[in-house]
């Protein structure tokens, strides 16, 4: 089923953490996703189901690859739990082509809406009643009122809902500060830096388990038909394994769990490490730095010394490397945050400078300039190239690097989006990608697999194209 609600902030994230954690304490088997290129919503999910989430997205995935992303990772007994994002029929066009219904459509998924309720008595027949008729193809199995002031308020909502609608009233969650999810500004805190997120999800669980038909909502998926699932994929690459460094802490944590299957899939061993507390890189062909919140941990990261000289002296020497967002603020000279500036590992030339207001947010189009170390999209299996390769990824953040030399070499065209500097993202120096855009590995862009290719061959001795006036073997 899809959890979705009639705006953003109305606490589909506690309520499907909540569900997940209650559902499975009683037995379930439960599959979580998450629409859109979310990563903090699923670390929470995730922690709370015992299964890694999986997001879709309509912008980086075809139909089909959503429709066998959910069948392929839920056996019949399953539950497949998707959290929306923003309300149901919010999109980015006039048809509402990506939003929260399109995807209830594609999957014929019944929707539970999440009504935050406060200030609403009366009024929220209309709301509900409206949402039915919208689009009269989307079932609404059921409504879930959230931030309900009391018994009587609660008694005043369910009376009017069944008066005047067919939607069954599936739980009602009191006001509740213990049950938020604390925020910054790039929305909830993720549960790899939350010290308490056990608890908390526990709580979240017995407030669900208490106040939400639990077992009535489990019962809702099987409602929908069933998806079809994808190909057996290969075992793994034809070619020698490789290993490649990840970076997964507090400070680093953003991944989509697909794309570390598929680096394994396509022949990469991961060898996970702490960039706060390890001191030097594990022994490895290749590093993947993800996003996260270094500036929250700028202090810890500058102190631990020996890791950011091990980062730089390995990239330097032309170790194959990509960095995302948050990986490629670690690799600036240093991170300027409330009047503070930390040192950073200094592989790049620019300093970061967070700032108040964001200065990428959402989907990017980019375009290969050709200047990418690694193998041509073409030359990746699923991907009939056509020049210049252009795909959909995403952005969102806080902060900027400034100033880059003008001769910096970028791998991509912004075609929609910000990157780096409003027209180029994905700094390409030595045998570094680093990139603000987060890429998602599909059959559009099957990076992971152009990736650890490249790695292969520097590992191999072939020769890595390098920006620095040289060229390098790892």
């Amino acid at each position: 089923m899809l959890i979705s609600a009639a705006h953003k902030s109305s606490g589909k994230t506690t309520i499907s953490t909540g569900l997940c954690a209650a559902l499975a304490a009683r037995g379930h088997r439960v599959q979580p996703f998450k629409k859109g290129p979310d990563y903090i919503d699923p670390l929470w999910l995730g922690r709370a189901a015992g299964r890694a989430c999986v997001n879709l997205d309509f912008n980086t995935m075809s139909h089909q690859e959503i429709r066998e992303a959910v069948g392929t990772r839920t056996d019949p007994d399953d539950i497949a739990l998707i959290e929306g994002n923003k309300g149901l029929y919010d999109g980015l066009d006039l048809e509402g082509s990506n939003s929260n219904a399109a995807l209830a459509r594609l999957l014929q998924a019944p929707v539970v809406l999440v009504i935050d309720s406060r200030g609403m008595t009366r009024g929220v027949a209309p709301l509900l009643l409206g949402y039915q008729a919208f689009e009269r193809d989307i079932r609404i199995a059921g409504v879930i009122l959230n931030r309900v002031g009391g018994s009587r308020h609660g008694s005043k909502l369910r009376a009017v809902i069944e008066h005047y609608t067919d939607i069954p009233v599936l739980g009602m969650v009191s006001a509740n500060a213990d049950l938020q999810i604390l925020e910054r500004h790039l929305g909830l805190i993720p549960s790899n830096e939350h010290a308490t997120a056990d608890a908390q999800i526990q709580r979240l669980a017995r407030a669900i388990a208490t106040e939400v038909d639990v077992e009535r909502i489990g019962a809702l998926g099987q409602e929908a038909p069933p998806l079809p699932r994808a190909p057996t994929a290969a075992t793994g690459s034809s070619g020698a394994r490789v290993r490649i460094a990840v970076a997964r802490d507090a400070a680093f944590g953003f991944y989509y769990a697909t794309d570390l299957e598929a680096l394994e899939q396509a022949g990469a061993d991961l060898l996970f490490f702490d960039a706060l507390q390890d001191t030097a890189l594990p022994p490895a062909d290749g590093l993947f730095i993800g996003g996260g919140f270094p500036e929250s941990r700028m202090r810890e990261l500058e102190a631990n010394a020996s890791m950011r000289e091990s980062v730089r002296t390995a990239i330097e020497s032309g170790l194959p490397a990509y960095v995302e967002c948050g990986g490629l603020m670690y690799l600036a000279r240093g991170i300027t945050w409330n009047g503070e500036r930390c040192a950073m590992a200094g592989v790049l030339p620019g300093e970061v400078v967070m700032h108040a207001r964001p200065q990428g947010r959402g989907y990017v189009r980019l375009e290969e300039t050709g200047q990418l170390p690694w193998p041509p999209a073409d030359a990746a299996p699923g991907v009939t190239g056509a020049a210049p390769f252009a795909f959909g990824a995403h952005e969102f953040h806080y902060s900027a690097l400034e100033p880059m030399p003008s001769d910096t070499v970028y791998a991509y065209r912004v075609l929609r989006g910000h990157g780096v500097d409003g027209s180029h993202d994905g700094i390409v120096y030595r045998n570094l990608l680093a990139s603000y855009s987060h890429l998602r590995h599909s059959a559009q862009n099957p990076w992971a697999d152009r990736f650890v290719a490249f790695v292969r061959d520097v590992a191999a001795g072939r020769p890595g194209r390098t920006h620095n006036g040289t060229r390098s073997n790892a």
